[in-house]
């Protein structure tokens, strides 16, 4: 039921120069960056849930840019120029939000990153690309970027065979960044309302309506939809599908565990320290047609394949219970894992499909999208 009376719908709807849809990382931030750059503006950010409860708050918090199987198989999809142009912004954007931010009310940790493999066809085909990526990514880093240091999953407890690692990435707390970044967008004078789902956008010659659930309008002279995966709900013409990633929790644990972030099976499989706990998430590649999904839920297959991984090859030996299990939306593209930032209309910016990456790339993201809006794109 509607909590706006039809005479105030009627007579009486808001105006905003502009309503960003979505209060995730983008939308966060490209209504701060729009903010600054016009500080008379009245920019309303619109969110569905209480609180920034998509991607940006349901990841598993990696500060990571891509792990060096999944790059070589990005370069073979898409070739060497749109995926070294990835890793450029996503090294740029994760800089870039750390000093924004800063290390501390995002619980940075410059713990690096590795990759995990068995000796397997999968590592044949890493170890074969393995300098060739290093020479490529020099461009980018003006250094070496990855080293084998197979010794450590023997000391870390892992029944794998080789691990590739880098000093480059690291771990962050995705519940301190959202609040961080909330609370400094709300300093800056950008109105935020959560539980307010948009149900629909029309546009006329001279202005946007924001039709919402609650059966409230909004006139606004421009609009960002930044809803990432659920963002064919506003405009259905776009090229962005949700792919949903589980992820499960244990409790305490006694003894060694691994230290750090970790991928595995080209990114699809990622688990890392939670002080005495192991966060382990991905699998969706087990069923990518059933994890093309919107749903809010958790299933057998991906979870009980999450298990078996935990128990084989992370924590052998130890004896752990499992304390918490959700799963998060993210957005993804048809065949290209590049985000969509591209004015729509001559009032409507889309700046989504963010690829599981909306961490390193959210903040370079929004900067796009608020340049759009200013014409400086």
């Amino acid at each position: 039921m509607g909590t706006v009376s039809v005479w105030s719908q009627r007579s009486f709807p808001e105006k905003a120069d502009l309503v960003v849809v979505g209060a995730g990382i983008v939308g966060l931030f490209t209504a701060l960056f729009h903010k600054r750059r016009f500080p008379a503006h009245r920019v309303l950010l619109l969110e569905q849930g209480a609180l920034p409860d998509g991607a940006t708050t349901r990841n598993a918090g990696f500060a990571c840019f891509g792990s060096p199987s999944e790059l070589l198989a990005d370069i073979a999809a898409e070739g060497e120029a749109v995926a070294l142009a990835r890793v450029e912004e996503r090294w740029r954007g994760l800089r870039e939000l750390r000093t924004e931010l800063g290390d501390g009310p995002i619980g940075f940790i410059p713990c690096g990153g590795n990759e995990v493999f068995l000796h397997d066809d999968l590592y044949t085909r890493t170890a074969t690309g393995f300098d060739h990526l290093n020479d490529l990514l020099k461009g980018i880093f003006g250094r070496p970027v990855f080293t084998w240091k197979d010794d450590l999953t023997t000391r870390m407890g892992l029944r794998f065979d080789h691990l590739a690692h880098t000093e480059l990435e690291g771990a962050l707390d995705s519940g301190g960044l959202a609040t961080r970044l909330l609370s400094l967008t709300r300093a800056g004078c950008v109105e935020v309302r959560t539980r307010i789902a948009v149900e629909r956008l029309e546009e006329s010659a001279d202005r946007m309506m924001v039709e919402c659930a609650n059966g409230e309008r909004i006139m606004a002279e421009r609009v960002v939809v930044a809803t990432n995966g659920w963002a064919r709900q506003l405009l259905p013409d776009i090229d962005v599908h949700p792919a949903r990633g589980q992820v499960l929790v244990t409790g305490p644990l006694h003894g060694t565990i691994p230290q750090g972030t970790f991928h595995a099976e080209e990114g699809f499989i990622y688990f890392r320290d939670l002080g005495d706990r192991i966060l382990l998430g991905g699998a969706r590649n087990l069923d990518i047609s059933g994890e093309t999904t919107l749903d809010d839920a958790t299933t057998p297959m991906v979870q009980e394949h999450l298990e078996r991984f935990l128990s084989d090859r992370i924590l052998t030996g130890h004896t752990y219970t499992i304390e918490h299990r959700w799963s998060g939306t993210m957005g993804f593209g048809t065949g290209t894992k590049s985000p969509l930032v591209e004015r729509i209309s001559d009032r409507v910016v889309a700046a989504v499909r963010l690829s599981g990456m909306g961490v390193a790339i959210g903040i370079r993201v929004a900067r796009k999208a608020a340049d759009l809006l200013d014409g400086r794109a």
